[in-house]
């Protein structure tokens, strides 16, 4: 076994990584940037060595400076993770070159199966099913576009040499195809340097099956069951169980066989999974070949006791398989949901800023074994209250993995774990995943990639969930940050200038009180305690509703309130104006508000054209002066290897274009100087 380790990675899956290896005795260096100096994964290992720069390109994907931290810090062997270089065949020459154990499968097979488009040859001339597309090596744009018309319309544009979900365009017809093609080559450049694609016919709402696989270099291979992967955005996985839902015995068996014949087919050695496409028909597809851990790897962890980074340190040091097929088994069901800093209700950009405050359910850190009875909670996570999310990486903040007996008390105890989940400082997905396993779709199993589509509406509501109670606990919040600043701010707490209650000698006092979601406002009126009465009681107000509440319990952020005989229990994080409110199983912000300085905020966004987040400029779409309609693409950006378009939010006229090609912008940023039709018609008129 080795004595040294290097993980050339950074974030939760360097600190899954370092945990196995300590527990095999194992020291391993973790390598960081100029912005991960203080990263949670630089604690997590023996030793930490700086390798520079600031984006992905000039530290985690930079071979020269990996190597170098390895010279230097004397390691035997290198642990790509997943993601950066994990599929780089000239990583894995070079390492070898200097004499390190890559830790993961040969060069010619990452090669060979990194080429989507050779490796579905490869798979046809094996036998193994594969899609109708086009995988040759003639990219001529119209070219390409004739392949698109013979295989069918609609077709997936992928990247040869990607995954993730990065370069992947789905074209619905043949105008569309060239600017689908050049959008998916901009993204395939940037994400892999390799802007090559394939296209695939699109077969609507299949689900994604795959299996994970081992082999060794002793010729033994194996499979430990199938996972589904269907539940994605962007094209992109959130939502992972084990075993599938649903499948049949004879489906598992056909799947399973032939993704280990996929394996013998390439000599595969290591860890590495065979990703397929089950149709509405049920036939399945060999659709690609990941030669690496992947990120959903823990359900399968959980749900057959088996430690997989274990198994690669066992198989890169030239052991056998721990196990034969025989005795590999599944117990129970496992579900991982992805916790992402991003934001859903804008199509899921990225969302970057300080992680002002996390908090997380119990959990167990990178268990592999279930238990017997109890149910397993587990939390793979690379981020510490504190840090900064930058746009220059993957926005994953945490992977909660729940293992139980059956899939329906999975999914129970997921919603409970992620009810005591916060992250406040950035947007997350809780909420979006907390009511995609609530779907009807989810719990019956009617699984496949149309789900969040088909419930988009209830998955992406956003106003509509502040209901009263919500304002009864912001404005709860509020008195009680009233008190305890009042209370703090005096040298005597018992002092009658430091009462807050309102109260008023012959009257009642009232105080109007206005809310914003970002959607809209909510205006209410608090009325404290009339004179005679309990001075802990107080009445809120709207136009529709009202209702008496009184503060029981405060611990720490926890409010126990009392309202029309009901007891109501949530949590508020307080931030200036901002109230984070934890409750019904809901995340909700609520914006205390100037009305004037409200409306004139919302104005200016219906206006003005401005960065949703920091990122590059990759294209300019329009010229200065232009007359545009609603909706028209305006400028791409992109920001952690996505692509996203800004468009025109009214019909109006261009009148200066404010950024170029490549140039790099903050969130908030001026793009354009745009002028509305209205404005434009007044000002024409003389009324401007």
């Amino acid at each position: 076994m080795f004595r040294k380790v290097l993980i050339a990675n950074r974030g939760e899956i360097c600190c899954r990584i370092a945990a196995t290896a300590a527990r095999l005795g194992i020291r391993t260096v973790a390598v960081f940037s100029d912005p991960d100096r203080t990263a949670k994964h630089t604690n997590a290992c023996d030793e930490a060595i700086g390798i520079g720069g600031t984006t992905a390109a000039e530290s985690y994907l930079s071979v020269p400076a990996i190597l170098r931290a390895a010279r230097i810090t004397g390691v035997e062997a290198i642990h790509p993770g997943y993601g950066f270089l994990a599929e780089n065949s000239e990583f894995v020459e070079a390492c070898e070159a200097a004499g390190f154990t890559f830790i993961g499968p040969p060069a010619a097979v990452i090669k060979g199966m990194g080429d989507k488009g050779a490796a579905k040859r490869t798979m046809q001339t094996a036998g193994i099913p594969v899609a109708p597309g086009y995988q040759g090596d003639n990219q001529e744009p119209t070219f390409l576009q004739q392949q698109a018309g013979i295989i069918g319309y609609p077709v997936l544009l992928k990247a040869r040499a990607g995954g993730g979900g990065k370069g992947l365009r789905l074209v619905e017809n043949s105008k569309d195809f060239l600017d689908a093609l050049a959008s998916c080559r901009r993204e395939a450049k940037s994400s892999f340097g390799d802007d090559t694609v394939l296209i695939e016919k699109h077969f609507p709402d299949p689900r994604h099956i795959e299996v994970q696989i081992f082999g060794d270099s002793h010729g033994n291979y194996v499979h430990l069951f199938e996972r589904d992967c269907s539940v994605q955005r962007r094209h992109q996985k959130i939502i992972e169980e084990a075993p599938g839902p649903g499948l049949t015995g004879n489906q598992r068996h056909l799947v399973t066989e032939t993704a280990v014949a996929a394996a013998r087919t390439v000599n595969y050695v290591n860890a590495g999974t065979i990703e397929f496409l089950l149709n509405q028909d049920g036939q399945f597809y060999f659709m690609e070949m990941n030669t690496r851990l992947q990120v959903e790897h823990p359900v399968t962890e959980l749900t057959t006791g088996q430690d997989l980074v274990e198994w690669q340190f066992r198989v890169a040091a030239g052991q056998p398989l721990p196990l034969r097929q025989d005795e590999l088994a599944f117990r129970g069901h496992a579900i991982e949901a992805r916790i992402y800093a991003e934001r859903p209700g804008h199509n899921f950009l990225p969302s970057t800023g300080k992680l002002r405050v996390l908090r997380t359910p119990a959990a167990i850190y990178f268990r592999t074994q279930a238990p017997i009875e109890a149910s397993a909670v587990r939390l793979d996570s690379g981020v510490n209250e504190g840090d900064m999310i930058t746009p220059y990486y993957d926005p994953l903040l945490a992977k909660l993995i729940i293992w139980d007996r059956d899939r329906i008390t999975a999914i129970t105890n997921l919603r409970s774990a992620l009810d005591g989940f916060v992250a406040l400082g950035v947007e997350t997905n809780i909420n979006f995943l907390r009511r995609a396993i609530g779907t009807e779709d989810f719990l019956i199993e009617n699984i496949n990639t149309g789900l969040i589509a088909r419930n988009e509406a209830f998955l992406l509501k956003s106003g509509s969930v502040v209901g009263f109670d919500y304002l009864i606990l912001s404005s709860a919040g509020l008195l009680q940050a009233e008190r305890l600043q009042t209370a703090s701010d005096l040298a005597d707490p018992y002092s009658p200038w430091a009462e807050t209650s309102g109260w008023r000698l012959n009257s009642t006092y009232s105080r109007a009180i206005s809310w914003s979601n970002g959607q809209e406002t909510f205006e209410t009126t608090l009325l404290y305690p009339a004179p005679g009465s309990r001075h802990s009681v107080c009445r809120l107000e709207t136009g529709r509703d009202s209702a008496e509440f009184e503060i029981l319990e405060q611990n720490e952020n926890c409010l126990t309130i009392l309202t029309d005989g009901r007891k109501l229990t949530g949590r508020v994080y307080i931030n200036g104006n901002t109230f984070d409110l934890f409750f019904g199983g809901e995340q909700v912000t609520l914006t205390r508000i100037d009305a004037l300085a409200y409306a004139s905020q919302i104005e200016q966004n219906e206006t003005q054209l401005t960065a949703p987040m920091p990122g590059r400029i990759v294209a300019v779409l329009i010229n200065e002066n232009q007359v545009v309609p609603k909706g028209t693409p305006l400028i791409t950006m992109e920001a952690m290897k996505m692509e996203h378009t800004i468009v025109a939010l009214a019909d109006g006229r261009v009148d200066k274009i404010l950024v170029n090609v490549a140039d790099q912008v903050a969130e908030g940023a001026q793009l354009l100087q745009f002028t509305p039709n209205e404005t434009a018609n007044e000002t024409a008129n003389g009324r401007g």
